[in-house]
């Protein structure tokens, strides 16, 4: 919790004054009452003594006073709360290797299952864009509302040859930011709504003019995170075609340091995904991650609202027990 006036809680130091006093005040009424009668007849004077209730309206205002210091000092904290609106890119993998049936029906396919599982899990205000990736990156879909698009344009994918991770990188933060490729893009600014990438891949860096490191250090000054999924296994093959009409048997791994490291350099998260299922769990809680934010919110009002309802509820109790506010 932080404060935007700390000075104020200087005022926290009355309290064990004011609980000082209030003792020390009790002490000199039990003398006084003590030098005008005899302390053993009292029991035959007074039919039952207050006890305890005597202080739960005192100490209630206690702490109602020491809520509302607090209160005056401007208290904050970080809470998770919904975002209004965000521009989220998905960077598909389109290479060979995502023909690989490790992950059943296939990697390809079930990728865009999963992207609707996570399309579904957005919430309606958000845009959201596609770009897919082999040797190049190319925007499949420009940030939109409309779900009916996106799942259209999942739909139409297909698959190339190479994989170039860091050129993807490169062109979904350029598309979360709507900049142009070619164009010095500016960091996400407070006016703008935020921006991420999540990407998709299950295999290495081997085409491409960009690579993946510099692409995260770009995304990570442009204030754009990438969230990155490791999908399939170590051991899976594919048949790539040789001249001749030969084809290799090639196995494709996805490279999870590399995934990881872009990840932890752009302040985005790395989840591996060796099957179809726990691919659509880590779209799902990417999605609701991702509709969430951590803002510093003013706390006064609660503070001041706590500190009232301590003062009516002593206030109240001493009315039906005393027949006094305190």
């Amino acid at each position: 919790m932080t404060f935007g006036w700390p000075l104020a809680l200087v005022g926290l130091a009355l309290i064990p004054a004011l609980a000082a006093v209030y003792v020390a005040a009790g002490r000199r009424r039990r003398r006084a009452a003590a030098r005008f009668a005899n302390p053993a007849l009292v029991p035959n004077l007074v039919p039952s003594s207050p006890a305890w209730r005597r202080h739960v309206a005192p100490a209630l205002a206690l702490a109602a006073l020491a809520l509302l210091v607090v209160g005056i000092a401007r208290p904050h904290v970080v809470r998770s709360v919904t975002r209004d609106e965000a521009t989220v890119v998905l960077a598909i993998d389109v290479s060979r290797s995502m023909a690989a049936q490790d992950v059943q029906p296939s990697r390809f396919e079930a990728a865009k299952r999963a992207a609707l599982v996570f399309l579904d899990q957005l919430p309606g205000n958000y845009s959201v864009g596609i770009v897919s990736f082999s040797t190049s990156a190319d925007p499949v879909l420009p940030p939109t509302t409309d779900r009916e698009a996106a799942k259209t344009a999942l739909a139409e994918l297909r698959l190339g040859s190479g994989t170039a991770i860091g050129n993807a990188i490169a062109r979904s933060v350029d598309l979360a930011l709507d900049q142009r490729p070619g164009r010095q893009a500016e960091p996400a600014s407070s006016q703008r709504a935020p921006a991420a990438v999540l990407l998709l891949s299950d295999g290495a860096q081997t085409a491409g003019t960009i690579r993946p490191g510099p692409a995260a250090q770009r995304a990570r000054r442009l204030g754009v995170p990438v969230s990155t999924v490791a999908l399939g296994t170590g051991n899976a093959v594919v048949e790539v075609p040789r001249p001749g009409g030969l084809s290799e048997r090639v196995t494709v791994a996805p490279d999870v340091s590399t995934l990881r490291l872009v990840a932890r350099t752009t302040g985005g998260s790395f989840s591996a995904a060796p099957d179809a299922a726990r691919l659509e769990s880590v779209y799902r809680e990417l999605g609701t991650r991702l509709a969430r934010d951590r803002k510093r919110v003013e706390v006064t009002s609660a503070f001041a609202a706590g500190g009232a309802v301590l003062l009516l509820i002593g206030g109240t109790l001493s009315s039906l027990w005393f027949r006094r506010v305190l």
